[in-house]
């Protein structure tokens, strides 16, 4: 049970949201976890998960709340792929960078072939060699533990 794990934020668009302050289009709702339409969404059907209480990011969430807000990440993919008769989702989180609002949240958004979202991604490069690869995969390998 993550509620007793966190504080909620008066500040936070997000906490509000999940405490009902603020009204937003919910599609779930438990005891940890709320979930709702993204106001401007990249296409219709895509959903945040939060966390009811405030993390800024996944690396601040308990390690015991991973496991729970995932396994609803895992099922609010089925319903969305299903609900917007979509073949696919994407699943993403940003950690400070490119994080709209600083509490944690997953995006599940519905996908099909060739449906533009080619825009959404970065240009993608290459290693300059096999040991920058080597050097890269080393260094997060150690920074693991």
């Amino acid at each position: 049970m993550l509620v007793h794990h966190g504080r909620v934020n008066d500040s936070c668009l997000f906490c509000e949201i999940a405490g009902g302050r603020i009204a937003a289009a919910r599609v779930y709702e438990d005891e940890d976890f709320v979930a709702f339409l993204d106001h401007r969404p990249l296409f219709a059907g895509h959903t945040l998960v939060v966390p009811r209480v405030h993390y800024g990011t996944l690396m601040d969430l308990p390690p015991v709340g991973t496991g729970p807000l995932f396994e609803l990440v895992r099922r609010m993919c089925t319903a969305v792929e299903k609900a917007a008769a979509a073949e696919g989702t994407f699943v993403a989180v940003n950690n400070r960078v490119s994080q709209s609002v600083p509490h944690l949240h997953v995006h599940v958004v519905p996908r099909r072939p060739k449906d533009g979202l080619k825009g959404f991604f970065w240009p993608r490069t290459k290693y300059r060699d096999e040991g920058e690869m080597e050097s890269m995969r080393a260094a997060i390998a150690e920074a693991l533990g």
